[in-house]
Parts: structure tokens; C-alpha cells; sequence
């Protein structure tokens, strides 16, 4: 899956992650606690407040929980702007109690938290920015103007004056800092999971491109014989129809249509075979069929398979998984796509590990994501050379995500850098030349031929089909 196909699937709204059950419980909580909080002050404390109003200012958001329960199901998901109403709602609710009950003095001011995190997570900037400025204007408002409270005796618990702006101050400052918090947190994790999703929708077309190779296969290993029974029928015929050219005409037809389906079985074939000789080949097979896709657009790609050790000559057989197959086709994709006109893939093996390294000569990974290579959606500003030596470039990291994920799943450790050509340098010392990744794997990981017990593979299984009831 390319970059820009999978912008698609990795636009989503973001008030669409939360469910109307889910904010009316919460608030079915905090209903609870207001309640509970009242009749403490009031029972316990024997503290003035203004009961009447706050049971009012309670009932109402009572009676929007029953109003969101009866009124919508279950399952219903927030749009962005419900969900934006339901937050302001809470926090104007909160903010009249806390009116009502001593303004800033009350420590469950600091409640009003919860809401502005609640929108960091679930809506959009706009609607995050509006929610924290409602919340920080409402905080500032009960802060000036509120109604104190007072104990039995009549006297006014009221903070000194510092400490209630102090306590303005770090209301205004949590709310700017778990907005900013929430919000990176969230958008990393579900950066992660749209790419990990990518990355098995990858994996899975890569495996369906392997199976439906394997079908085709069998099928033109099975229709070979009545194909070439009908090439030799058919030129038998139009020996013998050569005074009769209506006739010779259909047998010259028929032959070169079973012809043909012959070429077109064998081409459709050619991407796997689900035979178990199939299922493993030399390292060299292996990266012949990653690079296949990109023999052909305009660079010259340039493929070299040696042993470290003069007493290693034979290739080790690993095995044709669709991960491994995948993941270094994305990377020799990448490879191509920004060498200038020549890319170098080298493998090497030794009595432990097997190494695949892929080089271009282009302008090399950009120093201002070098450090973050393999992460998903990776952006950078573009400054200096990189703005000029890729001024169309729009890619988010998805394709070296996805190689790197699945790569490492088959037990391969990977590394990025920039090579030296000529030995040229940056103003920094840093490497200036195309950029290199190394794939390695150890032997006991991959190489078939370590693990594989001795003997003939066996007869090969038919393939399992489905009958419908």
C-alpha cells in the first residue's frame, strides 16, 4: 500500500473514536460526586450554600443524561460537533456550581480538567482550541465573581488572594499543558495502530498475490496437456486442410488461441507456485522476486550475492515468506524512486548472519529525519538542501514503516544511514552520499537449510476448496 492510497484510510474524524454511552457515564460519575459533595458540606460541615440553586443546576444535567439515553442508542457515535456540545455543556454546568459555591475557593475547581482533557482526545484542533478557551474564560469569570461560602457562624471561607491566583494560574497552565499532552499522546498511538493496520493489509495482499500466483499456477499445470492435445489436433489439421482455406483458417484459429491460453496461464503463474519446493529458494531467487517490480523504470539496478567466507560458496535457502518479500520490495521501491540513476543491491552471507544491503546514489536520507526513520507519518520542515532536492516529495514514512515492521517480523534488524561518495561531507561532518539501509537476519532464523530436517519434502497437498450448503 502506497502512501497516497493509504491518506484515505488514515482520514478518519476524530469525535467518530467516542460513543454517547461513554460521556454519559462520566457524567453520571460526576453527577454523583456533585451530589455527594453537597450533602457532606451541608450535613457534615454544616456549611451555607445555596442548595436550592445548586439542585436545580444538578436536576439539568440529570435530566440531558436522560434526554442522550432515551433518545439516542446505545452504540451512537459523537459527531464533532455533539460531542463539542456535550463538553461545553459540562463545563458550564461545573462553572455555575462552582459559582455557587465559593468560585475558585472550592478544590473542585480543579475538575474543570476533565472536560478540556476529554476534548483534546476526541475532537478536532478547532473544537480543542474552543473547549480550553470556554474552560480558562469560565475559571477566570468565578474567579472575580462568585458566591462565598460561609459556615454556621456566618464567617466567609475565603483563600488569601495569592493563593487564589496561584491556584487561576495553575488551572490556566493545566489546561494548556494537558491539552498539548493528550493531544501528541493520542495522535502517536493511533498513528501507531493506523500504521500497524496498513502494515497487515500489506501483508495480507502480499499473501493473496502469493496464493492466487499459487492457483493459477496449478491451473496452467493442469491444463497444459489438453492444451498442447489441441495445438498438435489442430496442426495435424491444417496439414490436411490446406486445399480447403475456410477450413484452414478455423484450424490456424484454434491453434494459436490454445497458444494463447498457454502464455496467458503461464504470465498470470508467474508471481508463486503453492508447491513445497516453492516455498523456499536461494537468497538470490528471493531478491530477484522483490526487485522484479523495479527492473524496469529508468535505473539501472545492479544485484551482487558473495559469501564472506571462501568456505561458504553455496547460497543459503531461506524461505519465500510474503513479509520478507514485501518488505525489501518497499525498500528497493524507495531506493529507486530517489537514486539519481544507479541502485546497488549486495548480499552476503557468513557461518551466522545474512546481510542484504540496498544503496542509491541519490541525495540520501535528509538529515532532519534521519533519527526517525522506520517511525509512521513521519513529517519534517523542509530547509537547506532538502527543500531543493525534493521539492514534490510528499510521502509520510508509511512505506519504510511498513518494510521495517514487517522485516523485523520475520527476525531481520535493520538499519538507515548515508553513504560517502567521494568522501564528501556536510558542513557538520555528516555523510552526504545516497542513502543505505542494511537488512540482517541471523542464519538460525531464516536459512532453511540449518533447520530443515533431512529428507524428500513430500507430496504436495491439493488445494482445500469450499462447497456452499
Amino acid at each position: 500500500m502506497s502512501d497516497s492510497e493509504f491518506q484515505v484510510f488514515q482520514k478518519h474524524q476524530r469525535s467518530n473514536w467516542v460513543r454517547l454511552r461513554t460521556l454519559v457515564i462520566l457524567r453520571w460519575i460526576a453527577i454523583a460526586g456533585q451530589v455527594g459533595a453537597i450533602f457532606v458540606a451541608v450535613w457534615f460541615f454544616d456549611l451555607q450554600l445555596e442548595v436550592g440553586a445548586a439542585s436545580l443546576i444538578i436536576i439539568c444535567s440529570v435530566l440531558a443524561n436522560l434526554f442522550s439515553i432515551f433518545l439516542y442508542p446505545k452504540n451512537k457515535r459523537l459527531s464533532g460537533r455533539e460531542a463539542t456540545l456535550m463538553l461545553v455543556f459540562d463545563i458550564v454546568q461545573l462553572s455555575l456550581l462552582l459559582y455557587l459555591t465559593g468560585g475558585l475557593n472550592n478544590p473542585f475547581a480543579l475538575l474543570i480538567l476533565a472536560p478540556v482533557t476529554i476534548a483534546a482526545t476526541v475532537l478536532g484542533i478547532g473544537s480543542m482550541v474552543l473547549v480550553g478557551c470556554i474552560a480558562i474564560g469560565l475559571v477566570s469569570l468565578i474567579g472575580i465573581a462568585h458566591i462565598p461560602i460561609r459556615t454556621s457562624a456566618g464567617e466567609i471561607l475565603t483563600m488569601p488572594f495569592l493563593f487564589q491566583f496561584g491556584f487561576w494560574v495553575a488551572l490556566f497552565v493545566g489546561v494548556l499543558f494537558l491539552s498539548f499532552y493528550a493531544r501528541q499522546v493520542i495522535d502517536e498511538m493511533h498513528a501507531m495502530g493506523d500504521a500497524l493496520v496498513a502494515t497487515q493489509l500489506a501483508l495480507a495482499r502480499e499473501q493473496k498475490l502469493t496464493d492466487l500466483g499459487g492457483v493459477v499456477a496449478a491451473a496452467a499445470h493442469e491444463f497444459g496437456t489438453p492444451l498442447a492435445t489441441i495445438k498438435l489436433v489442430s496442426s495435424e489439421l491444417m496439414e490436411e486442410l490446406e486445399n480447403q482455406p475456410e477450413l484452414l483458417e478455423d484450424a490456424v484459429l484454434i491453434r494459436d488461441q490454445a497458444e494463447r491460453c498457454r502464455e496467458i496461464l503461464h504470465s498470470m503463474g508467474r508471481a508463486g507456485k503453492d508447491d513445497l519446493h516453492l516455498r523456499t529458494a536461494p537468497l538470490q531467487a528471493v531478491m530477484d522476486e522483490a526487485a522484479e517490480p523495479h527492473l524496469n523504470r529508468g535505473k539501472q539496478v545492479v544485484m551482487e550475492v558473495t559469501a564472506e567466507e571462501s568456505n561458504l560458496q553455496d547460497q543459503p535457502t531461506i524461505a519465500r515468506r510474503p513479509e520478507i518479500i514485501h518488505g525489501l520490495r518497499n525498500l528497493i521501491q524507495n531506493a529507486v524512486d530517489f537514486a539519481d540513476a544507479h541502485v546497488d543491491i549486495e548480499a552476503n552471507w557468513t557461518a551466522k548472519d545474512i546481510t542484504i544491503t540496498i544503496e542509491d546514489d541519490g541525495p540520501g536520507f535528509p538529515q532532519s529525519v534521519i533519527g526517525r526513520i522506520g517511525d509512521p507519518f513521519v513529517r519534517r520542515r523542509r530547509t537547506g538542501a532538502d527543500a531543493t532536492s525534493r521539492p514534490g516529495y510528499e510521502g509520510m514514512g508509511l512505506g519504510l514503516f511498513i518494510a521495517k515492521t514487517l522485516l523485523e517480523r520475520s527476525g531481520a534488524t535493520l538499519s538507515f544511514s548515508n553513504g560517502r561518495r567521494h568522501g564528501e561531507t556536510g558542513w557538520a561532518g555528516q555523510a552526504t552520499g545516497g542513502a543505505v539501509v542494511v537488512v540482517r537476519w541471523s542464519r538460525e532464523q531464516i536459512d532453511i537449510g540449518l533447520t530443515q530436517t533431512p529428507g524428500g519434502l513430500g507430496e504436495n497437498k491439493p488445494f482445500e476448496t469450499r462447497t456452499s450448503a
